[in-house]
């Protein structure tokens, strides 16, 4: 059967506008022209799983006002509408990329997203609570044999090779530790750092066995200023929580460095890795130079900046606030950005111009590297 390119494109246009894009999915030609997008990580990536598991509210947003703006209703997403992952595959023209939990969905040809909120490379992060790098990475090798099992061989290793494999995890681990022994920050980060990082080299390296070859790593924000930590400071003085900032910072050194040695010892592997944390600082704490009005507060919350996590209502705190205009804000609820905020990252990682390094790679490029 022949398509013309005007029936490809109108198909992609119905995809995107699915929010179970499985139908789209069986249609196992188109693949070949569009690399598939594999997720993995946490709240910034997830895009419903948690909605499958039997866990707590804080790890959920299946409820109002999630979701308010693209979607008009919760999707399990911690934002007002999409997600990285979400304007990535709009980028790449593929469908939205389901959550690999979602009931009935058994086709994987354009990839599957594994994330989940609260999720850290260290299983011990909310253990129980979410699902962990290692139970994702678990989740992808079934996917792989089912694809061996629907296509065979050696049209799976090239659609695993070809693929596109995202990456946004470790912020968790360092929150977590923080809530259960915050003199980790002042005694040995640069261990602790090296677990996390140990861990999610040893999945990478993992997925570079079944035919992943392309990656792509989100650094770490700075994670001090979130407003959930803004309004821990004494006093509501409402600047960053350093001790907090200089772990991220520790963590993406270590990380870069921990990339380029892998580039080094396994042949075809390329990556794309920005430093944004320069970047999103900057629009944190002067969020006016960047069309945003406000940076410190969430638009959605309770207590100082909307710092608790009430949004909703249904975490304990029942009342709540939610401001009247989204776009405006950079920051939806205590910890998680607004759409607006992420797809201007997302576009920055797609296509940095400048570049930032003769050497650097952006996502778009990975995507027509076959």
């Amino acid at each position: 059967m022949s398509t013309s390119l005007f029936q490809v494109c109108m198909i992609f246009a119905f995809c995107a506008n699915l929010l179970t894009p499985s139908s789209c999915h069986d249609n196992s030609r188109l693949h070949k022209k569009h690399a598939a997008l594999f997720v993995f990580g946490d709240s910034q990536f997830d895009v419903g799983n948690n909605n499958y598991l039997n866990t707590s509210t804080e790890l959920q947003a299946n409820f109002w006002p999630y979701g308010e703006t693209f979607f008009k209703h919760p999707t399990g997403r911690f934002s007002d509408g999409r997600l990285i992952p979400d304007f990535i595959a709009e980028y790449a023209k593929l469908p939205l990329i389901p959550p690999y939990l979602r009931r009935g969905f058994k086709s994987y040809t354009y990839g599957v997203n594994f994330a989940s909120a609260g999720a850290g490379a260290l299983a011990e992060s909310y253990q129980g609570f979410v699902i962990d790098l290692k139970t994702q990475l678990g989740y992808f090798k079934k996917v792989e044999k089912q694809l061996r099992h629907k296509l065979g061989h050696a049209e799976t290793y090239t659609l695993l090779s070809e693929a596109v494999y995202l990456i946004g995890i470790g912020a968790n681990d360092y929150f977590y530790a923080l809530g259960t022994n915050s003199s980790l920050f002042e005694s040995s980060p640069e261990e602790f750092v090296g677990l996390v990082i140990g861990n999610l080299t040893t999945v990478i390296k993992e997925i570079y066995k079944k035919g992943g070859r392309k990656f792509g790593f989100t650094s770490m924000a700075p994670l001090g200023c979130v407003p959930s930590m803004r309004a821990m400071k004494p006093g509501n003085t409402g600047t960053c929580v350093e001790e907090v900032n200089a772990v991220a910072k520790l963590h993406n050194r270590v990380l870069d460095k921990v990339l380029l040695k892998l580039k080094g010892h396994l042949p075809g592997f390329k990556y794309s890795y920005p430093n944004v944390y320069p970047h999103i600082d900057e629009i944190f704490n002067n969020a006016s130079k960047h069309g945003f009005k406000e940076g410190k507060t969430a638009c959605c919350g309770s207590g100082p900046y909307r710092g608790i996590g009430s949004c909703g209502g249904k975490r304990g705190v029942t009342v709540y606030e939610l401001c009247d205009n989204v776009t405006e804000y950079v920051f939806f609820d205590s910890n998680h950005p607004t759409e607006r905020f992420y797809q201007k990252v997302s576009k920055l990682w797609w296509s940095h111009t400048p570049k930032q390094t003769e050497t650097y790679i952006d996502l778009k490029e990975l995507f027509e590297v076959y």
